[in-house]
């Protein structure tokens, strides 16, 4: 399946609170985009308007799916999820009194993925095996690098294409966060994912991003590919405070 993420000009706010403004980015099929920033720069507003949870003021945000186009802005979140798009928010966001399996089969509520709830369940265990051996644990009392490990789980329940994952390091040890995006690059590997990640820790992300945006105050002041992006004096200006 072909995928492709195309965000044009989006402006949105929270009530007279500016968030984006006049944000454009594509996300190719296969590739890995970052979307780079420190917190309260619109990163979680941008993955919130792809996901119809923030209706965007201004702009288009067109999916398109083996030649097929969708208006993103225009389709509820089901619908959205339902084209196989899926979201692993921040601060996971997981249900803490319900056990690991409960929660990874609540990630495949929508219809497509129903047929291969045991399928994606054995290959949730397999991408994750301690997950397996804590199933009928109560997901509250996990530790944040377990329950991250379960939150991309559950999107991955979904049978997404397009993977959009929002600060998969908030929280995590140093070594943690490493983990993490590395499992990120390795899943995205071994199933064909498109994916978009907002990340404020621009070292790990650059080693497994193709391409990388910076956001700061709403708006994409760079982007480039990843060679680039470290090597250019602006965003060590901009972002590294070099």
């Amino acid at each position: 399946m072909a995928i492709k993420l195309v965000i044009t000009d989006i402006h949105a706010s929270y009530g007279s609170v500016r968030a984006l403004m006049g944000v454009s980015l594509n996300l190719q099929s296969g590739q890995t985009v970052a979307l780079l920033g420190t917190n309260g720069n619109g990163k979680s507003t941008l993955m919130k308007c792809v996901m119809g949870m923030v209706r965007p003021s201004s702009g288009s945000i067109l999916l398109e799916i083996d030649g097929e186009h969708f208006d993103l802005t225009k389709l509820s979140t089901q619908e959205i999820v339902n084209l196989g798009v899926a979201l692993v928010p921040e601060g996971r966001r997981l249900f803490p009194k319900l056990t690991v399996q409960e929660n990874l089969l609540l990630g495949a509520f929508r219809p497509a993925a129903r047929a291969e709830i045991a399928t994606n369940l054995e290959f949730c265990y397999e991408a994750f095996p301690l997950l397996k051996e804590r199933q009928h644990q109560l997901a509250g009392s996990m530790s944040g690098g377990q329950q991250q490990m379960l939150a991309i789980a559950r999107a991955l329940m979904s049978s997404p294409k397009l993977l959009l994952i929002d600060e998969p390091s908030v929280g995590l040890s140093p070594l943690l966060v490493s983990t993490t995006i590395t499992k990120i690059k390795e899943l995205k590997e071994k199933y064909n994912l498109t994916v978009l990640m907002a990340e404020q820790s621009f070292h790990q992300a650059m080693r497994i991003a193709d391409y990388g945006y910076i956001i700061v105050h709403g708006e994409i002041v760079f982007h480039s590919n990843v060679d680039e992006l470290q090597n250019n004096q602006m965003v060590k200006s901009f972002y590294l405070g070099g």
